[in-house]
């Protein structure tokens, strides 16, 4: 079992984002999944373009670090995000990343894997750790939880975020071992799936691998 931990915060070791992500995948290590952390700030991340080559052919045009990333979350059983919150959302490096992943969103391509968030910031850090969760579901996976830290709560408030955060990544490892199926998860997920279908069949002659993709999966 693979539980990749990626976090997008630009303070480094600094980072209380960077100890709620480890706590994360130690919790994961614990309960015996194989794990790995990536800084996305240190990496070269181009912007999508809204070229949608990647619609046609499964590659993006850009030359840089987005595709090893890719390939990791495409590999993984779990993801584990993490972000501060900047003005009430993800860090740009975090947005840069999803954003060149439009064609895993149409493919649904998170199917049948399990995510969970960590954000750290101001009181209202839920707000970001529910984006997260929107975007996981619409990608087709399931979202085991969310933790987070409200710095102004001081040193206390930080260290029972760890200790929930801990507590997730031993969740997710469970989620992934009993396949776990959240029920009203399935009903969004359902949702989602036909609306991407209508959507890649609407623009097959462009969108070739797309259609490729699903006419693979009998469209199930």
């Amino acid at each position: 079992m693979k539980i990749l931990g990626i976090c997008g915060s630009p303070r480094g070791s600094k980072s209380t984002t960077l100890r709620l992500v480890q706590a994360v995948l130690d919790g994961a290590k614990a309960s015996g999944a194989e794990v790995e952390l990536i800084d996305v700030c240190k990496l070269d991340l181009k912007f999508c373009r809204a070229c949608q080559v990647c619609f046609k052919t499964g590659k993006c045009v850009h030359k840089d670090d987005f595709q090893g990333v890719y390939d990791k979350i495409l590999a993984a059983d779990g993801i584990v995000w993490g972000s501060p919150n900047y003005f009430f959302t993800v860090t740009a490096q975090i947005k840069t990343l999803i954003d060149r992943m439009a064609d895993a969103v149409h493919c649904q391509l998170l199917d049948g894997k399990y995510c969970c968030s960590v954000v750290s910031g101001g009181s209202n850090y839920d707000e970001v750790t529910a984006y997260l969760d929107r975007l996981m579901l619409a990608f087709g996976a399931f979202v085991t939880g969310s933790a987070g830290a409200v710095m102004a709560q001081g040193p206390d408030a930080i260290e029972g975020a760890v200790k929930r955060s801990f507590l997730l990544g031993k969740s997710l490892v469970e989620d992934i071992k009993t396949k776990r199926d959240y029920v009203e998860q399935s009903a969004i997920h359902n949702v989602t799936r036909e609306h991407f279908k209508s959507l890649v069949k609407m623009n097959k002659d462009n969108w070739v691998h797309e259609y490729e993709h699903w006419e693979r999966l009998n469209w199930n």
